[in-house]
């Protein structure tokens, strides 16, 4: 018997398949992770999130595996070769989002206790358990994404709005909106 899964995973592309079953709605508690998660839901805004699963590798090795040190290093000829790499999306302001957002992650690393620390409060450090029938029920935004939103933007993030940063909670695991007739499903 198949199982059922939520009513926005495309059944036919095993890759979209795998990214629902063992890595959306799972918990992130390490802040590279985290800190990755949200520079690709960035380049995901004005696209569909298959079209960045599909460049995640390129995207990975484009910019050093999403180490922040290294990426804070990056400078005019590194964005020049991003916008020359097919295999990622060859935005420039999200590029140099990007590298600034490295950058930014390393100072909350330093003074706000932790990237992880810093994103987990919007949620009090415990995940937010919805039970949507739908995936058409879960909210594009909440209280919680609007506040993750503000403190971002405060510190100086791009793409990052309240919709962006909800689908970025989805994602990470401090919200989850699996159906309630998905497998993945567990009440809180």
């Amino acid at each position: 018997m198949a199982k059922q899964r939520c009513g926005w995973v495309l059944e036919s592309d095993p890759l979209y398949v795998a990214y629902h079953d063992e890595e959306w709605g799972v918990p992130v508690h390490d802040a590279r992770e985290l800190w990755e998660l949200l520079c690709l839901e960035g380049f995901q805004a004005g696209l569909s999130w298959i079209t960045i699963l599909r460049k995640r590798a390129a995207f990975r090795d484009a910019f050093c595996g999403f180490d922040p040190v290294q990426v804070a290093a990056f400078g005019p000829e590194d964005i020049e070769r991003l916008m020359a790499n097919p295999g990622i999306v060859r935005a420039r302001a999200k590029i140099i989002a990007t590298i600034e957002s490295a950058r930014l992650f390393q100072t909350i690393e330093r003074e706000e206790g932790g990237f992880h620390d810093f994103i987990w409060s919007v949620v009090g450090g415990k995940s937010i358990h919805n039970h949507p029938i739908s995936f058409r029920d879960a909210p594009t935004k909440s209280a919680e994404s609007e506040e993750l939103a503000r403190k971002l933007k405060a510190r100086g993030f791009k793409f990052c709005g309240p919709v962006i940063c909800y689908a970025y909670l989805q994602a990470a695991g401090l919200v989850i909106d699996h159906e309630t007739s998905c497998h993945r499903y567990q009440p809180a």
